[in-house]
């Protein structure tokens, strides 16, 4: 996933940490970023995903430190392709892995008949469908 940046060169995706209001540290935000201009700009298929967390984070959070990872399927995924012991993986094998994790979640949450759960973990998976789909 490559975009091309304003000032003509190509952006690349970083996971870098966004502070909110000084006060929550968000880590492995998927940004593009120009290494010519040093602009970047948050991926538009994770964005609706970073303003729902704010929002719940309201206009006065206090003092911590998430990971967008735990909000967002393609943040997870490429959090885990950047980890030391898995470089050597198939960005293709990381997400059927991950596609069978959830899966395995989803007949658990259904058998404990656990609605708030299986709804999140459905919404993980076609967050990943829709990743998917679109590259």
């Amino acid at each position: 996933m490559f975009k091309t940046c304003t000032c003509g060169n190509e952006m690349d995706i970083r996971l870098r940490t966004v502070i909110y209001t000084n006060k929550v540290s968000i880590a492995n935000v998927p940004v593009f970023c120009c290494e010519n201009c040093t602009s970047s700009e948050v991926m538009p298929e994770i964005k609706s995903d970073l303003k729902q967390l704010i929002k719940r984070l309201g206009s006065r959070p206090d003092l911590q430190e998430l990971d967008f990872g735990e909000c967002n399927e393609f943040a997870y995924l490429l959090g885990m392709a950047t980890r030391k012991e898995l470089h050597l993986r198939a960005m293709d094998d990381l997400v059927q892995d991950r596609i069978n994790q959830l899966l395995d979640l989803l007949i658990l949450a259904s058998s404990l008949d656990d609605p708030t759960w299986t709804k999140d973990i459905e919404r993980r998976l076609l967050q990943i469908s829709d990743l998917t789909c679109s590259t």
